[in-house]
């Protein structure tokens, strides 16, 4: 029986090893070390919760500060699934670039494996996605802080909702089972990221919205 070259045996798999690497790389801009490196001078790992993402810059960096990092971070989902969509065509190519992408903002090789715990970069694969889910996840998520004042309470809540909406949709025949990966696997590493807060929620410990952890000097980011 002649062997298949192994280069032969791959080519079909080149396209989403290449989206999968694209997709994480992207994910792991650090959009909110660089926001605050470039506002305050200052590294906003060292601050509040240690993590990258819009929560911690709200408390370092203040509204307008935060409203950069998680714009900069939706992209960051939202681009590669779109590119998916428009150049390989399949669901499966979707999920990588989704998934890639979360990946990289939670664990970014430019930040030795650390970065933000996934939510927005998430919601922004999710719009491209399945924009049902993605508004369950963001209506949900803003109630939950609105009542709460949890942030973390909010996006564990949100994604949750979200997971279960895109859930029903593939179960209902809706969007195509290879979504049910998504779902599961993204709410999962979201889950993960928050393992922190979810100790500090249970404890009564956790910040609310709206308090600040300021960089040196003592003086909050004007945002």
């Amino acid at each position: 029986m002649p062997s298949i070259p192994l280069t032969t045996s791959l080519t079909p798999l080149l396209p989403y090893l290449t989206l999968a690497l694209g997709s994480y790389l992207l994910g792991s801009v650090p959009v909110g070390v660089l926001v605050s490196k470039a506002t305050l001078g200052v590294d906003l790992r060292q601050y509040g919760s240690g993590r990258t993402g819009a929560t911690n810059a709200l408390r370092v960096l203040g509204p307008r500060g935060s409203a950069v990092v998680f714009l900069g971070d939706f992209a960051k989902g939202l681009v590669p699934v779109w590119v998916a969509g428009q150049f390989l065509q399949s669901d499966m190519a979707s999920v990588i670039a989704g998934l890639g992408a979360i990946a990289g903002h939670n664990w970014s090789v430019f930040l030795g494996f650390q970065g933000g715990r996934g939510v927005s970069t998430g919601l922004g694969a999710l719009v491209t996605m399945e924009p049902r889910a993605a508004i369950v996840t963001a209506v949900v998520g803003i109630v939950v802080v609105v009542v709460s004042r949890y942030v973390s309470l909010g996006s564990l809540a949100g994604t949750i909702a979200g997971a279960l909406a895109l859930t029903w949709l593939v179960l209902s025949g809706v969007r195509a089972p290879t979504y049910l990966t998504y779902a599961v696997v993204a709410a999962l590493m979201v889950i993960f990221q928050h393992r922190d807060n979810i100790q500090r929620l249970l404890a009564g410990t956790e910040r609310r919205l709206g308090e600040r952890s300021s960089p040196p000097g003592g003086a909050p980011g004007r945002g």
